[in-house]
């Protein structure tokens, strides 16, 4: 397990979490026939809202981020996004379960979408995510808030 913190994200995070983004996600939008290298970047930048992102850090380095959005009747979990050096080391369980124990706190459900085929599906399901619905891009996914006790 490595450590890490999490930070607030602020406006000039955008850059490093676009291209972090491209990195992350193009063997999954290449093998799916979407990968566009200048579209995977601004998608994010239109996407990004530094009131609800959190970059990860560990050895006060960058090397992730993620957001948590809320919704009308939930929180989307979005951008969650790990450089692969980091990845398997027990990071992304830890910054998910940070999460997801504020959601169950405020009993909050929360959804998220992976790609068809991405091996992030396994980390959600071990937390407890269950696949809502899917179409040949996205599998849309929710967890229901656990039950303090």
């Amino acid at each position: 397990m490595v450590d890490w913190d999490m930070r607030p994200a602020s406006v000039p995070d955008v850059e490093a979490v676009a291209e972090l983004r491209a990195v992350v996600l193009r063997a999954d939008l290449e093998r799916l026939g979407r990968y566009d290298a200048q579209r995977v970047r601004q998608r994010l930048r239109e996407g990004f809202d530094p009131a609800h992102t959190w970059v990860i850090e560990v050895g006060g380095a960058f090397v992730g981020c993620v957001a948590l959005r809320p919704a009308e009747d939930s929180h989307w979990l979005e951008h969650f996004y790990l450089a692969p050096r980091v990845q398997g080391n027990g990071v992304g369980s830890g910054v998910l379960r940070v999460l997801l124990e504020r959601c169950d706190r405020s009993g909050v459900l929360v959804r998220l979408n992976v790609l068809q085929g991405s091996p992030a599906r396994r980390l959600y399901e071990r937390h407890g995510f269950m696949v809502e619905a899917e179409d040949p891009v996205d599998v849309f996914m929710v967890r229901e808030p656990s039950l303090p006790g």
